[in-house]
């Protein structure tokens, strides 16, 4: 009959309850690393936190949340979570778009003093111009136009077959879209990653605030792929 065995994380291995007491059939005590986290705060409440949730990863833990607030907001309550949390082990980012509205003058420095503040804390950005559906719409192809989220919405409703503005914001649908992006045929992460590179790169030096369309989605996506 095979010896028992029980693991027991590295942390734990020098507390009371976990030392050897001499026996016949001792446990043995073997390490386990602690898994890698990644705790993603989110602008908006459903489609965001619920696509990162849907990645199938088996050697990390994902926590996403929305939280509604502005953009400086995020960044700001992470930090304050960061002060509580020593572990090394958690990767902290936030997601937040532009969602251009004229009527906010000081929308371009939020969003601007958000992704600074952010930098200099060490935290990650996944931030898009204008808005976060530009990830969804690249997976089908490369565009350079300066589109509003209303635009996006219009593109997904074609392609998905459904009034996106009235249907794809709700909790169900969020729930499914990384699965209806990777069993549609049409649809590609790989491409999607290069064409937001692109993206990327060729608005480097330009004011953050002005870079559109761009997105940073895909540098957290392929860390979230590292661990599927």
């Amino acid at each position: 009959m095979p010896r028992k065995t029980k693991h027991i994380k590295v942390t734990d291995q020098k507390k009371p309850w976990n030392k050897k007491k001499a026996s016949k059939r001792p446990y043995k005590v073997e390490s386990e690393e602690k898994k890698k986290a990644f705790l993603i705060i989110c602008e908006g409440q459903n489609t965001e936190p619920e696509y990162f949730k849907s990645f199938p990863v088996k050697t990390a833990e994902v926590k996403s949340y929305g939280l509604g607030s502005t953009k400086v907001a995020l960044v700001e309550a992470v930090i304050e979570t960061i002060k509580d949390d020593k572990d090394k082990d958690t990767e902290y980012w936030v997601v937040f778009d532009m969602d251009i509205n004229p009527n906010i003058t000081t929308q371009k420095e939020d969003y601007e003093n958000a992704i600074r503040l952010a930098e200099s804390k060490g935290i990650e950005v996944a931030y898009s111009n204008d808005a976060f559906e530009l990830w969804f719409l690249l997976h089908y192809q490369y565009f350079d136009n300066q589109w509003d989220r209303k635009q996006y919405y219009s593109k997904l409703s074609e392609l998905w077959d459904c009034n996106y503005e009235k249907e794809g914001k709700k909790h169900s649908f969020c729930s499914q879209i990384y699965k209806r992006l990777k069993n549609d045929n049409q649809a590609s992460q790989t491409e999607a990653i290069e064409r937001a590179r692109k993206l990327l790169e060729i608005q480097k030096g330009t004011l953050l605030a002005a870079q559109n369309p761009v997105t940073r989605i895909h540098v957290l996506v392929k860390e979230l792929n590292k661990y599927i």
